[in-house]
């Protein structure tokens, strides 16, 4: 499309395979000290706080009609869906097993965007994605022997979080990220409020309230943090290019949350899933040089010139 800018949208997508597996490792490291529903609450009332100034500030869109706000309602009913379906599965699932069963939401991506939205998809991006999945499925431990059903929930987090870049991709052209993901929080917030003061916690558990420890609060401030940056990076990266050209890119997650996973939990993949791990960052990284060869392709093309006036005769 015009405007696109796909090394910059790479480039933020790779901030974001950074952050966002920061804060799923603070949301396991909470494991069940707070309810699911309350951590959700707290989550985006942080990121409603942290960013209605910088909107103030900066004079950002605040209020939104018809298509836009339809469109951000749904995409805000994802983003708590997904996250709640996450910080489940990660109560269960080692760190980098749960980001790599939710990995086959980058192929969902590249599909829906190809044939919802129309987007280009070379074979070249194809093949690689296709790559990158296949090194996804050597890094899937066979959870379900250790965990059962739980071990559904980052494909459930996948398939979400697909359809959610989709229409995160409808709404970023016409509202900046910022504003964006304040309206997103307000809107979370309004939702999430009622249902926990009204809904009593011995009914559904997820949706208890308690009353956190001052290490709770510093992870809970954490997560909040680190889950806007994640998805204002996200948000972004979609404003510069398409979700076929990014959905290579966030392979490198898995990577990042390996990484992590052993440096906060001590988890650390077999010799499987660490051929796996390489393959899907190779793929990702080829991605990037396709990317920066077509862009250095199209500057040093030559800009057709229009023809003159037929002479007279």
């Amino acid at each position: 499309m015009a405007g696109d800018r796909p090394l910059l949208g790479v480039l933020l997508m790779f901030g974001f395979c950074i952050v966002a597996p920061m804060g799923d490792a603070m949301a396991k490291l909470l494991g069940d000290k707070v309810s699911i529903g309350q951590l959700l609450l707290l989550r985006f009332a942080i990121q409603a706080i942290v960013l209605i100034p910088l909107v103030i500030a900066t004079r950002g869109v605040w209020r939104l009609r018809g298509r836009m706000l339809g469109l951000t309602v749904l995409r805000t009913l994802m983003h708590m869906l997904g996250i709640a379906m996450m910080f489940a599965a990660l109560r269960y699932l080692p760190l980098a097993d749960a980001v790599a069963i939710a990995f086959v939401m980058p192929f969902f991506t590249l599909l829906l965007g190809h044939y919802v939205l129309g987007e280009e998809v070379g074979w070249r991006r194809m093949a690689a994605c296709g790559v990158g999945f296949i090194g996804t499925l050597l890094v899937v431990q066979p959870a379900f022997a250790e965990v059962g059903w739980p071990a559904l929930l980052p494909l459930g987090v996948a398939l979400n979080f697909s359809l959610f870049m989709l229409v995160t991709r409808q709404i970023a052209r016409e509202v900046d990220a910022i504003s964006l993901q304040a309206v997103s929080g307000v809107i979370a917030v309004v939702l999430m409020t009622p249902v926990l003061l009204l809904v009593p916690g011995g009914w559904v558990p997820g949706l208890a309230l308690s009353q956190p420890s001052a290490p709770v609060w510093g992870l809970i401030f954490a997560i909040g943090l680190l889950g806007t940056l994640a998805h204002l990076l996200m948000t972004w990266s979609l404003r510069f290019a398409p979700g076929a050209t990014l959905a290579p890119m966030q392979y490198l997650e898995i990577p990042f949350a390996t990484i992590i996973g052993f440096a906060v939990f001590g988890d650390l993949p077999n010799g499987l899933a660490t051929v796996g791990i390489c393959i899907t960052v190779a793929s990702g990284l080829y991605i990037l040089m396709r990317e920066r060869a077509i862009a250095k392709a199209l500057r040093e093309a030559p800009v057709p010139t229009q023809p003159g006036p037929a002479p007279a005769e």
